[in-house]
């Protein structure tokens, strides 16, 4: 694809762990092309050693190319390894530029030191990429904002609001006044309050108390809760913990249902089984990280939001120098 603006030519690439969401972003670019004018996902092949080292390469040459390299860094590390290769190797095959797609930032809940001696996660990830050769990077819900100001590249900040909103404006039309945004804790509170506004709806913000580190000791919500019908908005559900206390608090305090918007689903530890036995009628979550196979009979409650076709349209917008702020309200 080329216009007046951009002679070089776009290459899209996925590691393996993002292949499922990279072929449905494809799919999703293709969808209002011309036949002589659709992407392919390019070939890449991944050498493996006896010893777990591994090698990526590209099948095909991405010289002067615009090169879009997909893989959200969720676990295992070897994830961001691969990624990390596969960027060195595009750029020594001589890339014109290589632009990291990571739906999923994974290490971003290190974005400060909030006790002596520790490392700083997000911003070492991000020197990483930029020592491996990215030259932007195109990533979605960040844990925090000022993660941006760790990288010394372009950052393209998507969010999940857009693909989100369509389906909370959808129960506002059915519950009215009743639906209610909710913080699961007092670092949403902004995010939650942001999607308040915009849907003209109460807030409630659950004051939380650790005993230790992902263990919960008291929730307090803050708020009207009794006869609501409430809608939980958070970034990352990890081992659910936070989410599903939150939600048994707010139905003992007579809430009438509710329900969690959560972009990233992390689902680590007993996370499947608290969603599965907590008071949370619908969880909604995107694909920016697979749901594990072998916990399927456990997720009845999950509702899957594709982010694919978000992606697609701000891949086309980035390399064809277009504005992408404009497409998310929040």
């Amino acid at each position: 694809m080329t216009n007046s603006i951009n002679t070089h030519r776009m290459a899209i690439f996925t590691c393996d762990a993002s292949r499922y969401f990279a072929e449905k972003v494809v799919d999703a670019m293709n969808a209002h092309r011309e036949e002589a004018d659709k992407i392919e996902l390019g070939p890449m092949e991944v050498s493996r050693f006896s010893d777990g080292e591994f090698q990526p390469s590209f099948a095909e040459s991405v010289r002067g190319a615009t090169c879009f390299i997909i893989q959200s860094t969720f676990p295992p590390s070897d994830n961001l390894m691969e990624l990390l290769l596969a960027i060195d190797a595009a750029k020594r095959a001589s890339a014109n530029k290589v632009i990291a797609v990571i739906p999923y930032f994974g290490w971003a809940r290190q974005d400060r030191k909030d006790r002596p001696r520790v490392s700083i996660g997000a911003k070492l990830v991000a020197n990483m990429l930029k020592a491996a050769g990215a030259d932007a990077l195109m990533t979605c819900d960040l844990h925090a904002d000022q993660i941006q100001g760790f990288f010394d590249l372009p950052v393209n900040h998507l969010f999940a609001s857009y693909d989100f909103l369509t389906i909370l404006e959808k129960m506002r039309k059915q519950f009215g006044s009743t639906l209610t945004i909710a913080a699961p804790d007092m670092g949403g509170a902004k995010r939650a309050n942001s999607y308040a506004k915009y849907l003209h709806t109460p807030v409630v913000i659950c004051h939380k108390t650790r005993a230790r580190a992902n263990v919960v000791e008291k929730i307090v919500p803050i708020g009207e809760v009794e006869g609501r019908d409430i809608v939980i908005i958070d970034d990352i559900i990890d081992t659910a913990g936070t989410l599903t206390a939150a939600a048994n608090e707010l139905v003992k305090r007579g809430a009438r249902s509710v329900r969690a918007f959560a972009t990233h689903p992390v689902l680590s530890g007993p996370a499947y089984e608290r969603i599965d036995s907590s008071a949370l009628s619908e969880v909604y979550v995107t694909d920016t990280i697979p749901l594990d196979p072998e916990k399927k009979d456990l997720q009845g409650k999950f509702r899957m939001v594709s982010l694919s076709a978000t992606f697609a349209r701000m891949i086309d917008r980035v390399y064809n120098y277009e504005p992408i702020s404009s497409e998310f309200p929040l």
